[in-house]
């Protein structure tokens, strides 16, 4: 049998269930705060393709390929078999960029030109200097070029002087410039009876795309 209650235990009840249900209103609400933020995205991407960049040599204007190493050196042609004290002679030497070139270059004042590697007892004493572009590579039109690059002897150091662009041919080669190389033999100190040789070295960089 059920004891009856009295009005105060009911009044107590009621205001215990009311505190129930409160207590679960509130942890509606925090449940409904702690919800995640909708969200999007958006992604971007790029591609880099490297240019490319490459100097060949020509003895004669017509023949080019890579000389990239100190034993694969193009021989230049001098008349140089039989010199004699206070002697000049002349050797051309055309650079280009190559078809696949796709990018300007220059050879710089600072470092484009130098030798590299020389022998022989007269290698102090024979002189020498570099002319771009000249009307012919002879003593005649040798004079007519650019000076770009010099040195007292055929010790080994940089020689460069002044800069000169090379041109990329956009599918095809870039435009040539001759390098004429001219060697002079000291007037008072030329020894008989020498072989000297001498490799020069030609550097090309190239230049940033705008």
């Amino acid at each position: 049998m059920t004891e009856a209650r009295t009005p105060a235990q009911k009044t107590a009840r009621r205001r215990k269930v009311q505190a129930v249900l409160a207590g679960g209103l509130v942890l509606g609400l925090g449940a409904a705060v702690t919800m995640a933020n909708w969200n999007d995205s958006e992604f971007a991407e790029g591609l880099f393709g490297s240019a490319s960049f490459n100097l060949e040599g020509s003895t004669d204007g017509e023949a080019y390929t890579d000389h990239d190493a100190v034993d694969e050196a193009a021989q230049l042609t001098f008349a140089a078999d039989n010199m004699t004290p206070g002697q000049t002679v002349y050797a051309p030497f055309w650079v280009r960029l190559d078809a696949d070139t796709t990018i300007d270059g220059s050879v710089e004042a600072s470092d484009g030109i130098g030798v590299v590697a020389s022998s022989g007892e007269n290698a102090a004493h024979l002189s020498y200097e570099v002319l771009a572009d000249p009307d012919s590579c002879d003593a005649a039109g040798a004079a007519s070029g650019t000076s770009v690059a010099s040195g007292a002897d055929l010790s080994e150091g940089i020689g460069s002087t002044t800069s000169f662009d090379l041109s990329a041919g956009d599918g095809d080669a870039g435009t040539p410039v001759l390098l004429c190389f001219e060697v002079q033999a000291s007037q008072d100190d030329f020894l008989q009876d020498d072989t000297t040789e001498v490799t020069w070295e030609v550097t090309a960089t190239s230049v940033d795309n705008p």
